[in-house]
């Protein structure tokens, strides 16, 4: 019986884990879509933080430790 339900915690912590690597992103039409930034290359953040100097800009951070 318990090596079922660790079989079944295991499988599920993979199939989130696959999800939240490969699945779906997707943003409400009119926005633009989700980009991900490498901490080795940051110019694109620069140019598009840079690029729309007049309107009220948002930079958020997340970090999954």
């Amino acid at each position: 019986m318990t090596k079922k339900v660790l079989f079944l915690v295991l499988a599920g912590a993979a199939l989130g884990i696959l999800y939240m690597l490969y699945g779906g992103r997707s943003t409400p039409k009119g926005q633009p879509p989700l980009v991900r930034f490498s901490s080795g290359d940051l110019t694109p953040l620069k140019t598009a933080f840079n690029a729309s100097s007049s309107s009220t800009r948002i930079l958020v951070l997340l970090s999954p430790t």
